[in-house]
């Protein structure tokens, strides 16, 4: 069975295990079911719509000021270039696996000519060994947390924190690449103005955990905001008006920003779940946040029938993917409002069955 099969089968689902849900025109619908059809919109990057959200967001965040953005793309490459021009120095540091690195078509050396230093093996976090061991003189190091393509992983907070006092001391800006950091509070046990202190500039995306169409929050000091937004006027990203984005991300921001703990605790329970199929695994054993990877022993093309036969049978989506490892393959869980509709007997089933299944393929 190929992979367009067991898409299907899991579109065709009305139940899914993560997120909060199709992404289809509904989320914007049910953003706007409440606001004023009088209410005036930005336009070119002022108006109440989205100045009362940027003070919103950077009290939130315990910054000085922030700006939005259209992505979280365009947000990081400019906080890392006036990181890079405020030092005269075009080098940053950063994971691996960092979205810039993997994800961006080199557009931070080919639109800023930024050299990238990358730390730490791949298949780990930065830990404060690795910042101190830099070879050459950066301007900035960035940190994600969590750190996406290695299952949702985080260093410990005191490891943040000496990063942090390091970076300082030797006058590296240190950049918080927190797409998903609200998922990351739980584990840390830390409110997030304690977390945002320890960087001088933060990204926040609108639409990953938080369910919004898109857009991001760019986050840090006056200046820093100041020259941010000349910059997001250089990119193209001063849209006549941005109001569906902010007004759906202000929605849905207000409404799951204090349920990530729920997210969390439910991400424990789905990953022991898969753990207790035979040759499927998850990484990390236990999550750090909503989010991790689960991984099967079997190859996508003996894994695929199986999963597709149990969305058909359950009516309950697993994954519409699998990516193929060197051995085995895997897919991402982010836990959302989903998994809190199920009832926990069909979940108990769809893992009984799905392990008895994968019994037959030793």
């Amino acid at each position: 069975m190929s992979q367009n099969n067991l898409l299907a089968s899991y579109e065709q689902t009305t139940q899914q295990l993560a997120g909060h849900g199709p992404r289809n025109v509904a989320v914007l619908k049910n953003a706007f079911e409440s606001i004023d059809g009088k209410v005036s919109s930005d336009k070119y990057g002022q108006g109440s719509v989205i100045e009362d959200f940027q003070k919103q967001m950077a009290g939130f965040l315990g910054k000085e000021a922030a700006v939005f953005f259209p992505s979280g793309t365009m947000a990081q490459q400019i906080a890392l270039r006036i990181w890079c021009d405020e030092k005269d120095l075009k080098k940053v540091a950063y994971h691996p696996l960092s979205h810039l690195e993997i994800h961006e078509e080199d557009g931070l050396k080919e639109l800023h000519g930024i050299q990238s230093i990358l730390l730490a093996d791949e298949n780990r976090v930065i830990e404060l060994e690795d910042v101190i061991s830099l070879s050459e003189d950066v301007a900035c190091v960035l940190l994600e947390l969590p750190q996406r393509e290695i299952g949702g992983q985080l260093p410990s907070f005191e490891t943040l924190e000496a990063i942090s006092r390091y970076c300082r001391e030797k006058e590296i800006k240190l950049h918080l690449d927190g797409a998903r950091i609200l998922e990351c509070l739980p584990y840390y046990e830390k409110t997030i103005k304690e977390v945002c202190v320890l960087f001088d500039s933060v990204y926040v995306s609108m639409y990953k955990g938080i369910g919004g169409i898109a857009g991001a929050i760019l986050a840090g000091d006056q200046n820093f905001i100041a020259q941010s937004k000349i910059w997001k006027k250089r990119h193209g990203g001063d849209l006549i008006s941005l109001y569906p984005y902010i007004l759906s991300a202000e929605k849905y921001f207000a409404q799951r920003k204090d349920r990530m703990g729920d997210y969390y605790e439910q991400a424990k329970e789905l990953a022991m779940y898969f753990n207790s199929c035979t040759g499927i695994f998850t990484v990390p054993e236990v999550p750090v946040t909503n989010m991790f990877h689960v991984h099967f022993d079997k190859t996508p093309e003996q894994v695929s029938p199986i999963l597709a036969q149990a969305q058909e049978i359950m009516n309950l989506g697993v994954t519409g993917y699998l990516r193929k490892e060197t051995q085995g393959c895997s897919f991402e869980v982010s836990i959302g409002d989903q998994y809190n509709k199920i009832p926990q007997p069909k979940v108990k089933v769809l893992f009984e069955w799905l392990g008895d299944k994968m019994e037959t393929l030793k």
